[in-house]
């Protein structure tokens, strides 16, 4: 391992954001596409954060690589750290109503508006975002 591969001293090996957009009460969450890690399973949009990056320009560059979603960066609502050590900072987004989402070809396979309970109920829904729903229900995330 090279010395800069090594995870630093706290455990955090890599870190992400996520993206959090609502509309009329739904959520955009998309299917990764198949060939990714992951692969079919439903999550809300995000991925990871380049060196020397903010966590608010990760997120916006993450919905244009992904969506082409022109989004604005609201606020930090939450923080986890996935079972394999990447730490995630959850934003919430605002979408213009007129954004026409267009599919990274590879990364995502589907879009998909959702409600809570949808998600919820949604088999292949990752671990991570079924948390974060959890807390939202609790009123430990507010939104």
């Amino acid at each position: 391992m090279k010395p800069e591969e090594k995870r630093p001293s706290h455990g955090i090996a890599k870190r992400g954001v996520v993206a959090i957009a609502r509309r009329g009460g739904l959520f955009l969450a998309i299917r990764r596409g198949r060939t990714v890690a992951a692969g079919g399973r439903v999550c809300f949009p995000g991925g990871h954060i380049e060196p020397g990056e903010e966590e608010h320009a990760a997120v916006v560059r993450e919905c244009r690589e992904e969506l082409a979603a022109p989004v604005a960066a609201g606020a930090c609502v939450w923080r986890s750290v996935t079972a394999w050590g990447t730490a995630l900072a959850w934003w919430t987004v605002s979408l213009p109503e007129s954004a026409v989402l267009v599919p990274h070809p590879v990364e995502v396979e589907e879009i998909l508006w959702l409600s809570e309970a949808e998600l919820l109920a949604e088999p292949t829904l990752l671990d991570g975002n079924r948390e974060f729903l959890l807390a939202v229900r609790t009123g430990q995330v507010r939104l």
